[in-house]
């Protein structure tokens, strides 16, 4: 069983985690200012987005929970009802901010099709050693 790569229970994949790059919550002078900068539904800044701060936030991941995370994203991909934009929510009672509000995202579901697209390029030596593992000796 694979287990979460800081404690010792199993891993659960949450496609929260593809924001943590992104969360500013006590950072607004900081990571906020520089994420401001760019346009999440511009194209090219999302790209720039996803790479810089998403993606690179996930270091820490093991190749075989990389594979976990990115198939959990693709499922909910599929699911034509799934609601993207609630990710993007603002949760004080959590202590969570985004550099961005929902209401700011136009595609949500957008937005994490391209991190899954980049994803799926960026990490493709690690997605492909992680399936060619039997996973039952994980």
């Amino acid at each position: 069983m694979l287990k979460h790569p800081f404690l010792e229970k199993p891993y659960v994949a949450n496609i929260n985690s593809f924001l943590g790059g992104i969360e500013i919550y006590d950072r607004e002078e900081t990571l906020g200012e520089e994420l401001w900068k760019y346009d999440p539904n511009k194209d090219s800044d999302r790209e720039e987005i996803i790479k810089k701060y998403i993606l690179t936030s996930l270091k820490y991941l093991s190749y075989r929970h990389k594979l976990v995370l990115l198939e959990k994203l693709g499922e909910l991909l599929s699911i034509e009802s799934h609601n993207f934009s609630s990710y993007f929510e603002y949760l004080e009672e959590e202590y969570r901010s985004l550099a961005w509000y929902a209401d700011e995202i136009v595609d949500p579901r957008g937005f994490f099709s391209k991190i899954y697209e980049i994803a799926k390029i960026v990490w493709k030596e690690d997605l492909i050693k992680a399936e060619s593992e039997d996973r039952s000796t994980w």
